[in-house]
């Protein structure tokens, strides 16, 4: 039999298999050994209003998401905001196809994220501000990323405080801590909370730019960027909360790049490079809702002096601030009679 404590862990899970089948038939398949599902029966159980296909694109709407992808391809919009699939969106026998994990560990929370059970039921906040003392993180002529992962932190902390929430800093100031130093600090918060690391990033080349947010890999899906390890078949801590951790990502991934436009044109201060799987040490073991935020590129010169700017500093502090609001309202229980 299993023990209560695994049944607990497994109950949401249960919940969301139940609640799916329960729903009209879905249309599923094997491709290349692995579980799709077909956008026609998404279209149906998740109510679009219509899918339309023009050469390898395809559009699902509704009244309030719009969800674009491409045959062969791991990107998806929703309402603008980029996602990265686990696996492309397959085509047989004429149609289009999502694969099941894909359905289930990030569609579905982003769908329906109310749904995800006892998510909003919290005022703590642990901030994460990546890199300190000896390791200074990614570096350019204008600063440190630690330096500017601090900063940031600090801004939201303020934030955060004045709307009367519990904030926990795993640093306050320049000193060095380890990854499980920052995950255990976040492990002795006993009432719910959520994580959100804070960093800036570095490429080999000055022309890699942008924002991208990274939850953790579901089990069985590999580190983004790299095929599948035995160890990605293995639970981490923080895999309980895959449906949570994509929901604030969502959240706070939209709200930064809603936020990062030049009021009078519209157009974007950096480009969106999407919401992302990865098995980060920091965000594994944590026991709350986590994902990790990559600010911009200290590596690119026009972010460089971006990341540097008091004011943008200041936006990101309130996108994330404003992020974590959205997120609590999001996945706050339905109303009556929706589910």
């Amino acid at each position: 039999m299993l023990r209560s404590s695994m049944l607990h862990r497994l109950l949401p899970l249960l919940l969301l298999i139940f609640t799916l089948a329960a729903q009209a038939a879905w249309e599923e398949r094997q491709i290349n050994g692995r579980g799709y599902i077909s956008l026609q029966s998404i279209k149906t159980n998740y109510q679009f209003a219509r899918i339309s296909t023009s050469g390898r694109a395809v559009v699902l709407e509704s009244d309030k998401v719009r969800m674009q992808l491409s045959l062969g391809s791991v990107d998806c919009l929703m309402n603008g905001v980029k996602f990265v699939f686990s696996y492309p969106v397959a085509e047989a026998d004429g149609k289009g196809w999502i694969s099941k994990i894909d359905l289930i560990k990030l569609v579905h929370p982003v769908l329906r994220p109310a749904f995800i059970e006892n998510a909003g039921n919290f005022r703590t906040v642990i901030i994460d501000a990546g890199h300190g003392g000896k390791d200074a993180g990614a570096t350019n002529r204008l600063g440190t990323e630690a330096r500017y992962n601090l900063i940031i932190a600090n801004h939201l902390k303020q934030i955060l405080l004045a709307q009367k929430y519990n904030v926990i800093m795993t640093r306050s100031d320049d000193r060095y801590l380890s990854l499980q130093q920052r995950v255990d600090i976040a492990n002795r918060v006993k009432e719910n909370a959520i994580f959100i690391s804070i960093h800036h990033n570095s490429a080999g080349n000055s022309a890699a730019r942008g924002i991208e947010t990274f939850t953790l890999s579901p089990v069985g899906v590999a580190h983004y960027g790299r095929g599948l390890k035995s160890s990605d078949f293995t639970a981490k801590t923080g895999n309980y909360h895959d449906s949570a951790n994509v929901a604030l990502a969502t959240a706070v991934h939209g709200t930064v790049l809603t936020n990062l436009k030049d009021p009078k044109t519209g157009r974007s201060y950096t480009i969106d490079r999407g919401i992302k799987r990865a098995r980060f040490s920091v965000i594994s073991g944590v026991e709350h809702p986590s994902i990790l935020l990559e600010c911009g590129f200290m590596t690119h010169p026009y972010e460089a002096r971006l990341i540097h700017d008091a004011g943008y500093q200041r936006t990101m502090a309130k996108s994330i601030a404003m992020a974590i609001e959205r997120y609590r309202r999001a996945v706050g229980k339905p109303a009556a009679g929706q589910r």
